[in-house]
């Protein structure tokens, strides 16, 4: 579990998080959802310490986030941010593969070779392996970055709108593999700027607005048209369409 309490954050000036005290479950799909400068990113980057922790204290599994050492804490728990920069001249192979570095420590194995194998399978890299990411479409290299989120073998997995830049197929097949990856028992926590991919395939649902939690519970619960409504500041009705829960808000 991920426990969050009395967490607040502050850009200069401008407060970007207060009082977030907030419980994420082990295991599952968790979505982040709410409208730009919710404060979903922050909140994330400070789970992962990639941001100081300025106030309140954050702990997984009971590791204090604050205290626990970087690789050790990398073992456990990897991210993937929105603004990742590559190299020009890395294979998506090479890419891939740094996912293994917090085991291997330069010194790659049979089993992080074979964790880079099956991480490259599970994204439908395979043909794209050898291919300088400089080469790819904006889409393959978000594919290979949460391939290289993978096969890091976290028991959480933090990723920050992975469906950027990703066609509706795609997109799919993304949501699908975090629920196989749900399935073995990790954690994935991710946030969503579509609310009908959370509506499809969260198990449960943070709800932020103005830096705060809004709401938060299985997703059944929070993804309500009143809710969302509110959220969003904007009309929203649920509908089910083929047995399942569908957003209307383009109307």
């Amino acid at each position: 579990m991920i426990e969050i309490r009395d967490v607040a954050h502050r850009a200069g000036p401008a407060r970007i998080l207060s009082d977030i005290t907030l419980d994420i479950p082990r295991g599952g799909v968790t979505a982040l959802i709410g409208p730009n400068g919710a404060g979903k990113s922050t909140l994330l980057s400070l789970v992962a310490r990639l941001e100081p922790l300025q106030q309140g204290r954050i702990t997984v599994d009971g590791r204090d986030v604050g205290r626990t050492p970087t690789d050790r804490l990398a073992r456990h728990l990897s991210i993937l941010r929105q603004d990742t920069g590559l190299a020009a001249r890395l294979t998506v192979r090479d890419l891939v593969g740094f996912g293994r570095y917090p085991h291997h420590k330069g010194r790659p194995g049979p089993a992080d070779r074979a964790a880079i194998a099956d991480a490259i399978a599970a994204f439908d890299l395979e043909p794209l392996a050898d291919r300088f990411t400089d080469t790819l479409s904006g889409g393959q290299r978000q594919r290979a970055l949460v391939a290289m989120t993978w096969a890091q073998g976290t028991d959480y997995v933090l990723l920050d709108e992975p469906l950027n830049n990703l066609d509706m197929a795609h997109a799919r097949a993304l949501m699908l593999r975090l629920r196989d990856m749900a399935a073995t028992g990790r954690t994935v926590v991710v946030v969503l700027h579509e609310v009908n991919y959370a509506a499809a395939h969260a198990d449960h649902v943070v709800a932020m607005k103005d830096g705060r939690v809004a709401r938060t519970g299985p997703a059944a619960e929070v993804l309500t048209g009143a809710t969302l409504s509110r959220l969003f500041d904007s009309p929203v009705e649920m509908a089910e369409i083929g047995g399942r829960s569908f957003a209307l808000h383009h109307g």
